[in-house]
């Protein structure tokens, strides 16, 4: 029974949590296994994987390594500068593309809606080579300007998230009250100022979950990094993963510290931020 609503609680309710609690012991135990055998050297790994790392068994020595053999800090600068620039972009552009979707009638606006949700069935591998060959042509890359040639993964990055925000914001814009906009366009406040004074700060919820999946989806991408960012001055911290994996081969142990290093950061702003994902995507589920 509940204690708090004085409900018994069903045997199918029973069920379900049971099979939720089950199926998050399978996610969570992969990363807690890996972060265990982080702290351990190869040969307590090769013996017995699923000890826990006390006493003679606890080393720091895969970590010494990691970060003694590999540029890992300016792994995670290029990462941070590309997702946290990709997160932003997204943010202001799909924003005020979804106000103008949501408030006002133009030629061409039923063809747009259908274009965004086209535009969210194209995967970026199939976009790929056409999109080189136009930024080879502007000289972003393979530069030796570093700043270029994380621009040249921005931008794609920038383009594919686009049409996933602007579906999330728009239903979200579409919960809110017209009439607060009414009154801001009769203090004499122009479309900007209606926008950016009124609209954005009441779709912070669903601003930071677009924010959110735009930054994991740009700190994961692997596949658009390996096209333009080939030299260790310009990797990115998906890169440095992928080139510790391929040297280190069988040294599990090198493995596990350098997956854990890239998963706990973005693990940690997941944990703190969750609660904005769910009521972004929710709110404008429900009201839109």
């Amino acid at each position: 029974m509940n204690k708090k609503t004085g409900r018994t609680i069903s045997p199918a309710y029973f069920v379900v949590y049971l099979l939720l609690i089950l199926w998050s012991l399978t996610t969570i135990f992969p990363l807690a296994w890996s972060v265990m055998n982080s702290f351990k050297n190869k040969k307590v790994i090769y013996s017995n994987s699923f000890t826990l790392p006390f006493g003679d068994a606890f080393s720091l020595e895969n970590y010494r390594n990691i970060f003694a053999n590999y540029d890992i800090l300016r792994a995670y600068r290029n990462s941070f500068i590309i997702s946290g620039t990709v997160a932003a972009a997204v943010i202001l552009f799909a924003g005020m593309a979804a106000y103008i979707m949501c408030r006002y009638q133009f030629r061409g606006k039923n063809l747009l809606t259908l274009l965004l949700y086209a535009g969210m069935m194209f995967p970026i591998y199939s976009t790929i080579i056409p999109v080189l060959q136009m930024q080879a042509s502007w000289g972003i890359v393979n530069s030796p300007s570093v700043g270029k040639n994380l621009l040249s993964v921005i931008l794609p990055q920038i383009a594919g998230n686009m049409s996933f925000a602007i579906i999330v914001l728009t239903g979200y814009i579409r919960s809110l009250p017209v009439e607060l906009e009414e009154a801001a366009y009769m203090e004499g406040c122009n479309m900007f100022q209606t926008y950016f004074k009124v609209v954005f700060p009441l779709c912070k919820p669903s601003m930071v979950t677009v924010g959110i999946f735009s930054f994991l989806w740009s700190y994961n991408d692997l596949f658009t990094q390996m096209f333009f960012l080939r030299t260790k001055e310009n990797w990115a911290i998906t890169i440095l993963l992928n080139n510790i994996a391929a040297k280190e081969g069988v040294n599990y142990g090198a493995l596990f510290a350098s997956v854990t290093l890239i998963v706990i950061p973005v693990l940690i702003v997941y944990l703190f931020l969750n609660k904005y994902i769910i009521k972004g995507m929710t709110v404008g589920a429900v009201k839109g």
